[in-house]
C-alpha cells in the first residue's frame, strides 16, 4: 500500500497524529515541563511516543491505591540507603562510609547479614575459620550494629545468601539458590533475630525471589518462597514479637517464566505476588517490598502499561494488595536508582548522566512523598563498593560514592536536600508520631501512638500541602489555638469529631501551629484531602 494510500485509509489518526505533534513541540516552549512531567522523557521522540502511550491511561481501569486510610509504619522518616559494610574489611571505613550517611541525612541503611558468612561452616557452626586467627562470625556484626547505633543509623536487615552446605548439589545450582531444608534457614534467621532483640526491628526476607539468578539456576517458584516467607515469619515473631516481616523484594520485571539455558528464569512482578496471595503469603508479611528503579525513564513516568517497567510499576503492586485486603500494610522502595554507566558498558539498566541521576534521584524521593502515602521507605542503592574491581560491570554505577569517598554529584545532591527539607503532610491519613510533627512541650506517647497533653502552652508545628487538613482526635476536651504562617487564626474547640484546621484550593505549603488553651488534647493523627 502506497503512503497516499495509508494517508486517504488512516487519515483522521494522522490528523490526530500531527496536532499531538504540534502540541509538543509548541507546549515545549510554554511550558517546557509537562511532557516530562507524563512521560519522565527528555526529548521530543520520545516524549511523543510516551504521550501516546500515556494517553491509554485514559482507556483501562488505573489501579487502586486506597490513599486515604492508615497505613502502617509510615511514621518513620523514610530515606535510607544500601550498604555493603560487611565487605569492608578496615573499621575506619566502615565508620567514615556511616558518618557521610548520617551527615548525608539518611536515617537508615539497608544491609545484608549473609547467611553464607555467618553461619560458615556447617549447622550451627558460628566460627569464622577462613582465616586465622579464627573467630566469631558475630564479630563483624555485633561491631556493625553497635557502629550504626553510634551514628543513630536504624538497620533493615536483608536475610538471604545460603551456604553451600545448605544444599546436598552445594553451589551447582547457583549461590543464590534456597537450602535443601527450610527449617535450616529458619533456625539461621531465628538465631540472627534473638542476637539483636531490642537494636534491631526490621527484617527482610530473601531479595528479588522472582528474578533469575536469585533464585539460583533453576525456575523461580511463588509457593516455595512463600513457604519460606511464611517460616521465616513465624520464627522471626517467636524470638522477638516486636520485630517486623517485610517481603523479599519483588524485582520490576514483565517477563513470563521464558527459561534460560542454565534452568533459570524470571516472572513478572503482579504474577508472582498474586500467585503468592494464592499461596497465604498476605498472613506472613508485615511490609510489602519493591525495588523500583528508573531504568529507561524518570520518575515522573505516569505510564500505566502493565508490560511497562517505569517508575510507576508500584501502584500495580498496590492494585493487588489492596484486592487482597492488605491496604493497611505499607510498600518500601528497597532499592532506587538510575543508572549513570559510561559509554562503551552495555546500557542493561538505562543510560543516565550523572547530572541526570542526581536529578532523578531527588524527583523520585518528592515524588514518593507527594503522592503516594501508602509508601513509607526509599533505600537508594547504594552508597559504595569496597573496591573498583566491579568499574567494568554496569551496575556499579549506581553508586553515591566512588570507594575511596570520592562523592559522586547524586550524594551532594541527596544531601543538599534531605539537610534542607521542610518535612510535610502530604495528601493520605498521617499518625500522631509522623516524622514530619514537630512537638513541643509535655506531650505523652500512648502504646497505640497517640500523643496526649493537659498542659496549656504544649503545642505542635507541622507543614502541610493539599486541599484541606483535618484534625483527627481521640478523646479530648480542649481549646486550642490555631497559628497560620504565625499569625492566630482562630480558636477551636476540640472533642472527639475530625476538626477542619485549614484549608486550600491551590494545594499551596503551609505552615501551622496548634497550641493548646486549656483542657487536654489527644491527636491520633491528621488527614490530608
Amino acid at each position: 500500500m502506497t503512503f497516499l494510500a495509508l494517508l486517504r485509509k488512516y487519515r483522521f489518526g494522522f490528523l490526530l497524529l500531527l496536532i499531538l505533534l504540534l502540541v509538543i513541540t509548541s507546549s515545549r516552549v510554554l511550558f517546557p515541563a509537562w511532557p516530562y512531567e507524563l512521560t519522565g522523557e527528555e526529548n521530543s521522540a520520545a516524549q511523543l511516543r510516551g504521550l501516546l502511550q500515556w494517553s491509554t491511561n485514559l482507556a483501562r481501569p488505573l489501579p487502586r491505591t486506597a490513599d486515604e486510610g492508615p497505613i502502617a509504619y509510615t511514621e518513620l522518616s523514610p530515606f535510607g540507603i544500601n550498604t555493603f559494610l560487611e565487605q569492608e574489611v578496615e573499621l575506619e571505613k566502615r565508620a567514615r562510609s556511616l558518618q557521610l550517611i548520617s551527615e548525608a541525612g539518611f536515617h537508615w541503611i539497608r544491609q545484608e547479614f549473609p547467611w553464607e558468612d555467618i553461619e560458615i561452616h556447617g549447622k550451627g557452626d558460628f566460627e569464622d575459620r577462613r582465616h586465622v586467627p579464627h573467630r566469631s562470625a558475630w564479630e563483624k556484626y555485633d561491631q556493625l550494629v553497635a557502629s550504626a547505633e553510634q551514628y543513630q543509623l536504624g538497620i533493615i536487615v536483608r536475610l538471604s545468601n545460603p551456604p553451600t552446605w545448605s544444599r546436598a548439589a552445594g553451589d551447582e545450582l547457583g549461590t543464590y539458590a534456597p537450602p535443601d531444608d527450610f527449617a535450616d534457614y529458619g533456625d539461621f534467621v531465628a538465631a540472627v533475630v534473638s542476637r539483636y532483640r531490642g537494636r534491631i526491628r526490621f527484617y527482610q526476607v530473601w531479595n528479588e525471589p522472582n528474578i533469575y539468578p536469585e533464585w539460583g539456576k533453576r525456575p523461580v517458584d511463588p509457593e516455595a518462597y512463600t513457604e519460606l516467607l511464611c517460616l521465616a515469619y513465624k520464627r522471626i515473631k517467636a524470638a522477638d514479637p516486636q520485630a517486623v516481616v517485610i517481603s523479599g523484594a519483588l524485582a520490576p520485571t514483565v517477563a513470563l517464566g521464558t527459561s534460560r539455558p542454565d534452568g533459570g528464569n524470571a516472572l513478572m512482578d503482579t504474577v508472582f505476588l498474586q500467585r503468592m496471595y494464592q499461596a497465604g503469603a498476605g498472613a506472613c508479611f508485615d511490609i510489602m517490598a519493591v525495588n523500583d528503579y528508573m531504568l529507561w525513564s524518570g520518575p515522573t513516568d505516569r505510564r500505566m502499561r502493565p508490560n511497562l517497567t517505569n517508575f510507576s510499576r508500584p501502584l500495580w503492586i498496590r492494585d493487588l494488595m489492596v484486592a487482597h485486603g492488605d491496604a493497611g500494610k505499607p510498600i518500601w522502595l528497597t532499592e532506587m536508582n538510575s543508572n549513570a554507566a559510561p559509554a562503551g558498558l552495555p546500557a542493561i539498566y538505562g543510560r543516565v548522566t550523572e547530572e541526570q541521576q542526581a536529578r532523578y534521584a531527588i524527583q523520585a524521593l518528592e515524588r514518593v512523598q507527594q503522592e503516594w502515602p501508602w509508601v513509607g521507605h526509599v533505600a537508594i542503592w547504594f552508597f559504595k563498593r569496597p573496591s573498583e574491581q566491579e568499574r567494568g560491570e554496569p551496575w556499579y554505577y549506581f553508586r553515591l560514592m566512588e570507594p575511596d569517598f570520592t562523592p559522586l554529584p547524586i550524594y551532594a545532591e541527596i544531601k543538599e536536600y534531605l539537610n534542607t527539607l521542610a518535612p510535610t503532610l502530604y495528601q493520605g491519613q498521617h499518625s500522631a508520631e509522623s516524622w514530619q510533627l514537630n512537638y513541643q512541650g509535655a506531650w505523652i506517647t500512648s502504646p497505640e501512638g497517640t500523643k496526649s497533653t493537659v498542659t496549656a502552652g504544649a503545642s505542635l508545628t507541622l507543614n502541610w500541602q493539599g486541599r484541606a487538613l483535618e484534625l483527627l482526635p481521640g478523646n479530648s476536651n480542649a481549646l486550642i489555638r490555631v497559628m497560620a504562617e504565625g499569625q492566630s487564626v482562630r480558636e477551636i474547640m476540640v472533642e472527639s469529631q475530625p476538626v477542619l484546621l485549614d484549608r486550600d484550593l491551590l494545594k499551596r505549603q503551609h505552615a501551622l501551629q496548634l497550641v493548646v488553651l486549656e483542657g487536654g488534647l489527644t491527636i491520633k493523627g491528621f488527614q490530608v484531602e
